[in-house]
């Protein structure tokens, strides 16, 4: 079921929602991204952008005269919250430890795992500072507006965060190198 038939029945008018639908062909996927980065699982981030852009849907007139995409960014992360406090966030026990192979085809898929469990660790406001921020390419001024905060509390969390990041397990290993001089 897409966004337009769940809320087939709000006071949005043709031309609106045609607007509505080209914003989302345009953005969908980057929206579809940045819900898989604050959720770790792609069918939950799915529910994750529907629920979104179903709850923008209806005030879509007054949305598309400002910034939708920033508005619709901010109801995703604030729905991805209301989430992410209802949940359990236990430990899952496991009794034997994987084995590493000797040559890793498949780097790229463990570095970008690795990326999403450390995020994962992240208090939810870092987090989507985080993936706002550096996978969004927002500035903080536009990350602050988005979530709300000051610009102050954007450098403080992000310089916690990035601290964070720096020291956790699942990154070790996964750091660039910095070449030196001579070669």
């Amino acid at each position: 079921m897409t966004v337009l038939q769940a809320v087939g029945g709000s006071g949005v008018t043709g031309e609106e929602r045609a607007v509505f639908a080209d914003f989302v062909a345009v953005r969908g996927q980057a929206l579809q991204r940045t819900a898989f980065l604050l959720t770790g699982d792609w069918a939950l981030a799915e529910d994750l952008v529907q629920t979104a852009l179903a709850r923008t849907y209806p005030r879509w007139d007054r949305i598309v005269r400002d910034d939708p995409e920033a508005y619709v960014r901010r109801v995703l992360v604030n729905t991805w919250a209301s989430w992410w406090r209802r949940r359990w966030r236990g430990e899952v026990p496991t009794g034997e430890l994987p084995e590493h192979p000797a040559c890793d085809e498949y780097a790229g898929s463990d570095r970008r795992a690795a990326v999403q469990t450390a995020l994962s660790r992240l208090p939810r406001r870092q987090r989507a500072i985080v993936v706002l921020r550096y996978h969004e390419d927002m500035t903080e001024t536009q990350v602050a507006h988005a979530l709300g905060i000051s610009v102050g509390t954007v450098k403080s969390q992000t310089s916690k965060a990035l601290t964070k990041l720096r020291g956790d397990a699942a990154l070790t290993g996964y750091g660039t190198t910095v070449a030196t001089g001579g070669e």
